[in-house]
């Protein structure tokens, strides 16, 4: 603990990790019940959980059109069937962890957050670094919040983990996706995709020379432009795992601080990559 408080470890659970993404509305209650077990065995001193939309919120906010802000007043009424959609897939994980006796807290981004043009810009975390203090676990979400700028926008999952981390000092962040790790192609689509173990921040501005050009499909399944939000606590040196919340038993390892998945850190550019 720190002289301000806990350094936590934040969690990200990625929607597809928590949800049946094809078929809207459809929870994957054997993977929250699985994940939430292993989260009370690796007993954590202080965690904090972010978790992904999956069929719940992406489905609405797409059927609305609520990414890029208001337009008319029909997207009104979708932005609140977003936020509650988003409330209900929540309320199963933290009933979950609370069934296992993990003192979760459910906390809504859209409360304590507005952004700018789609960026966070206001944040109040102060009541988050006071239940960390008491030993509770809060749990966050990708959520329709209010905007400045555009009237209202879709908040993901992986900028408010950034955010988190940097505001509340967090030791490490891990990555609970759909696949083992970062790959040198998609490895839902090529046999020769190769699991990146191991890579520097300097590595990453340089792949990302190869592979992330906006004219440039993400090679990598998607994943490389989730890596890309995380460059600011990356510099700051924090660690960052990504692992297959998929694969049982994968997620309590990394939160014990086993090698799993495929390890981000500041590094230095020499360092190898499988």
């Amino acid at each position: 603990m720190s002289a301000e408080g806990p350094t936590p470890v934040i969690l990200k659970l990625g929607g597809s990790a928590i949800t049946i993404k094809n078929r809207p509305l459809t929870l994957d209650k054997r993977a929250i019940n699985r994940l939430a077990g292993e989260i009370k065995q690796a007993d954590m001193d202080s965690l904090v959980i972010v978790h992904g939309g999956g069929s719940f919120g992406h489905w609405v906010a797409e059927k609305y059109d609520i990414t890029d802000g208001y337009k008319e007043e029909s997207q009104i009424l979708g932005f609140s069937k977003t936020h509650q959609a988003m409330t209900l897939l929540n309320k199963q994980v933290v009933d979950s962890l609370i069934s296992r006796s993990i003192p979760a807290v459910a906390i809504s981004p859209a409360s304590m957050i507005a952004t700018k043009s789609g960026r966070i810009n206001i944040m109040e975390e102060r009541p988050l670094r006071n239940l960390l203090e008491l030993g509770f676990t809060p749990v966050l979400y990708g959520d329709a919040v209010s905007d400045t700028q555009t009237g209202f926008n879709i908040l993901s999952g992986d900028q408010l983990v950034v955010q988190l981390a940097i505001r509340l000092d967090a030791e490490r962040i891990l990555i609970g996706a759909d696949v083992d790790g970062l790959y040198d192609a998609d490895p839902k689509t090529s046999q020769s995709a190769r699991l990146i173990s191991h890579i520097t921040l300097p590595q990453l501005m340089k792949l990302q020379e190869e592979i992330a050009k906006p004219s440039t499909m993400d090679v990598t399944g998607g994943m490389f432009g989730k890596v890309l939000e995380l460059l600011p606590v990356l510099d700051l040196g924090v660690q960052v795992i990504i692992a297959n919340a998929r694969e049982p038993g994968t997620i309590y390892k990394a939160l014990k601080g086993e090698t799993v998945g495929t390890l981000i850190e500041k590094g230095e550019q020499t360092e190898t990559l499988y």
